[in-house]
């Protein structure tokens, strides 16, 4: 590809274990343009979450590099924002407050004004600002996670890190949920790593589908394009052929993935 925004080039990953190596990735290379969104999928135990770290600059890889705009990912930054399955809040704190502390953190030298209006603005995003003086033990789990991906984009990263964010949460919420994202990506034109293991939710909301082969020593094994327009309906896409195709495709992956697993 042409713009390579986001670069993973001959990524390994081992871990020392009780004088032990266990091989979790091995020379995994993609690339992410800028505004795109993109999902990785596979069995448990794929490296998924690893290979999402390294990019987090929250895990060192083994060999190889990771590149965003053109310089070295070693270590966490602002320019990578992650939300994990867990929401990660504090309790002590408002949704008002967990979100303006990232606001705080990437625009100290800003006034107070515009502190606050960047935080609603974000709040808003997520439609959250009713509940900004809530603290989390009082609202429920997809009202977390919608705190934590408007704290993550108050951050402006260069790219939206997303670890299973609605694996935790039942069907319905993870619904609504996933049109919002859809709705943000439409409107910030974000660029976007996702790590999922359902099918449905990576055809829905994806551009292009990594998909891992079973660890240990994962690799890519194949990357499906997603050539559905946006903005995407859900309900519009149940008989959508190309939905159908693309679905049919990671399913067909899986299983063959999973076959493999129980014929060792």
């Amino acid at each position: 590809m042409a713009n390579k925004y986001l670069s993973v080039e001959l990524v390994d990953k081992s871990f020392e274990r009780g004088g032990s190596t266990t091989e979790v990735l091995r020379q995994v290379s993609f690339v992410v343009d800028r505004g795109e969104f993109v999902s990785i999928i596979g069995h448990s135990g794929c490296g998924k979450s690893t290979l999402l770290n390294i990019v987090a600059g929250l895990t060192p890889a083994t060999t190889g590099v990771v590149l965003l705009d053109n310089r070295v990912v070693d270590a966490p930054g602002p320019d990578r924002a992650v939300v994990f399955q867990n929401h990660s809040l504090l309790p002590w704190l408002t949704v008002y407050q967990n979100v303006r502390l990232a606001v705080d953190k990437v625009m100290a030298g800003k006034g107070k004004a515009e502190r606050h209006e960047w935080t609603m603005r974000n709040l808003e995003l997520v439609q959250m600002t009713q509940a900004a003086g809530r603290r989390p033990a009082e609202i429920s789990g997809g009202m977390k996670q919608r705190v934590g991906i408007a704290r993550a984009l108050a951050m402006q990263p260069k790219v939206l890190l997303l670890d299973e964010p609605f694996g935790a949460l039942d069907a319905l919420t993870r619904a609504h949920l996933q049109d919002q994202v859809m709705q943000i990506h439409a409107e910030l034109g974000n660029t976007v790593l996702m790590i999922t293991h359902d099918l449905d939710e990576a055809v829905l909301l994806s551009d292009r589908i990594i998909m891992m082969t079973n660890g240990p020593a994962a690799h890519i094994g194949e990357i499906l394009e997603v050539p559905l327009p946006r903005p995407r309906r859900r309900l519009a896409l149940v008989s959508d052929p190309t939905y159908l195709r693309c679905r049919a495709a990671v399913l067909k992956f899986l299983y063959e993935r999973h076959r493999l697993v129980e014929a060792a």
